[in-house]
């Protein structure tokens, strides 16, 4: 029996791809469901066409591009957004075609029904042309050379809503049998969502969110069912956007419970669009999913092993003799060295320093060194700390983080003091850190108003806020991981955010940089993130698929891992700090 659907299957294909020619229609003649006389399958490129006849484009189609030259093994379906009104993106489907074609993928231009269909949610004729689209896709592996799980959609908007359905839901059938097509499984291996309009409660009849995606009421959809064959994403949103990135984060936090590898992210001040292509590709790269392997993974010390773009430096304490608060004999002497660039090319400074669980930090390890003379071959100034550890004494009744939250006011200080003898500029300051110093970053931007320590001379009467943050996996975050791992992830809703972070009116911008499989857990940076949006402040957010704690201290070439710090630069030229 099974035989004989496969043949009935395939002869269906190329029967379609005979008479249809280019357009190859998804429905067999008079049983596409839920049939509606206004509705089309047409992209506004071909409406607008003076001879564009709508009699002659009911029925939603396929339109396969040219086959690659080498090909990788893979499908992409590229799907158009256009709120369920249209199919409107044509120049994104042109670029994705030639983009994806390039990376060896075979793509397909998938047009589904629209208008909105009228009596049913705005949604459903495109879901069930998309449920029959994927079977239709998956069908033509053999014939057309890909493997049939290995396909994936990439999608804008309404199309993005459209894909969620597809890559979360897939064992829910959109519509009832209609042949023999029908048996073959209708799930997608992984996708790429840009701007997913309509998945946030506030939203779902069809709107921008009215309450941007805020408020303990505002939920995901239930129409996402998370299924057993729900699929690897990379999520992309800007974070102005009407149509709310709380919907991606959402959606990211969905498929970290269930342990579903994903990316994450986030563009500031950006609003409706599909934004970071190549943060797509180093995704589909970090899956393996792309002609060249993934390659073996290369230690970042020796990527950047050289001072040879440094032309000054200086070291000095941070606290004068006998002015150190809560001394413990045990952490050391805390301190702070300037790295000057030959090339000077920005006022800008920032200061770097580790992580270590507040038990210990490096200023010379892995998650400081590189970042520092990456930086400096920029033109760039950089100040590295190294703050007091390990923690204080049980007996003292002190926080983990306070003696470096201390010395990181202190060092702030020190620098704007210092600045101008350097030619830089003392308020134009950032800081940095990972884990542990992802965590004190937090303190010194979010709580900056707040006093660490007594005053002790005239140095501390200045403030000690700065302009930007850049938090690399921050750890102990969020209530379920304040003193070790996440226990729940920071997915679930008792997870909330610690309250040693004020969030004060001196809070500024940040870039996060995490890895989803991180024990100090990915939603860490999302819910910080997430909060400083309902702030009125626009931050960065990466999180990167497959990656645990410390993942840049070896990276596969060509995966966002590898490429970490460009996020760096990136983000400091967004702010105009480069």
């Amino acid at each position: 029996m099974k035989r004989v659907s496969f043949f009935l299957i395939l002869l269906f294909s190329v029967f379609l791809s005979v008479q249809a020619g280019k357009h190859v229609a998804i429905w067999p003649k008079g049983k596409m469901p839920d049939a509606q006389p206004q509705q089309i399958a047409a992209m506004t490129a071909e409406t607008s066409q003076k001879d564009f006849n709508p009699d002659k484009a009911r029925m939603p189609y396929l339109e396969w591009m040219e086959k690659p030259q080498t090909a990788n093994g893979g499908c992409m379906i590229l799907i158009s957004g256009g709120g369920y009104y249209n199919t409107c993106d044509n120049n994104l489907i042109k670029l994705w075609a030639e983009r994806f074609t390039q990376l060896g993928f075979q793509c397909v231009n998938f047009v589904y029904r629209t208008p909105r269909p009228e009596g049913l949610p705005i949604y459903k004729t495109a879901w069930e042309d998309g449920q029959r689209a994927v079977r239709m896709v998956r069908s033509e592996a053999k014939k057309r050379g890909f493997d049939p799980e290995k396909i994936g959609t990439i999608s804008m908007s309404a199309g993005s809503h459209l894909a969620l359905l597809l890559a979360t839901s897939s064992q829910t059938p959109a519509y009832a049998r209609v042949d023999a097509l029908d048996e073959v499984p209708c799930h997608v291996n992984f996708a790429i969502v840009n701007a997913p309009a309509y998945a946030l409660s506030d939203s779902e009849g069809g709107t921008p969110n009215v309450r941007l995606g805020y408020g303990p009421d505002v939920k995901l959809d239930t129409i996402f069912h998370f299924d057993a064959k729900t699929c690897p994403m990379s999520l992309h949103h800007g974070g102005n956007d009407p149509y709310s990135p709380n919907a991606s984060t959402q959606v990211f936090r969905q498929l970290r419970k269930r342990k579903i590898p994903a990316e994450l992210h986030l563009y500031p001040g950006k609003g409706h669009g599909a934004f970071g292509l190549e943060r797509a590709i180093e995704f589909l790269q970090q899956m393996d999913l792309l002609l060249t392997p993934l390659a073996p993974e290369v230690e970042i010390m020796k990527r950047f092993d050289n001072d040879n773009d440094r032309a000054k430096y200086a070291k000095e304490n941070i606290w004068p003799d006998g002015k150190m608060p809560y001394v413990q004999e045990n952490q050391g002497t805390p301190y702070i060295e300037w790295h000057i660039p030959a090339n000077l090319k920005t006022k800008a400074i920032q200061i770097i320093y580790s992580g270590g669980s507040y038990n210990g930090n490096n200023p010379d390890g892995f998650e400081v060194a590189p970042a520092r003379r990456y930086l400096n071959s920029l033109g760039m100034a950089v100040v590295t700390m190294r703050y007091r550890t390990p923690r204080p004494a049980p007996e003292t009744g002190l926080k983990k983080h306070i003696s470096a939250w201390q010395d990181l006011q202190r060092a702030i200080r020190i620098v704007k003091s210092k600045a101008a003898e350097y030619g830089l500029d003392p308020n134009n300051i950032g800081i940095m850190g990972s884990s542990a110093g992802g965590h004190l970053t937090l303190m010194g931007v979010t709580s900056s108003v707040q006093q660490a320590y007594l005053p002790i001379d005239n140095l501390d009467k200045q403030p000690c806020n700065v302009q930007w943050g850049i938090g690399i996996y921050p750890a102990y975050a969020l209530t379920d991981g304040a003193e070790e791992h996440n226990t729940t992830s920071g997915t679930d809703d008792s997870a909330v955010l610690v309250p040693e972070f004020n969030f004060d009116l001196k809070t500024c911008p940040m870039l996060f940089v995490h890895g989803d499989e991180d024990v100090w857990a990915a939603m860490n940076s999302v819910k910080t993130w997430e909060k400083m949006r309902a702030m009125g402040i626009q931050s960065e957010l990466h999180i990167l698929a497959k990656r645990n704690h410390c993942f840049q201290r070896a990276a596969s070439p060509g995966t966002g891992s590898y490429t970490y710090l460009e996020r760096i630069s990136d983000f400091l030229k967004e702010m105009k700090k480069l």
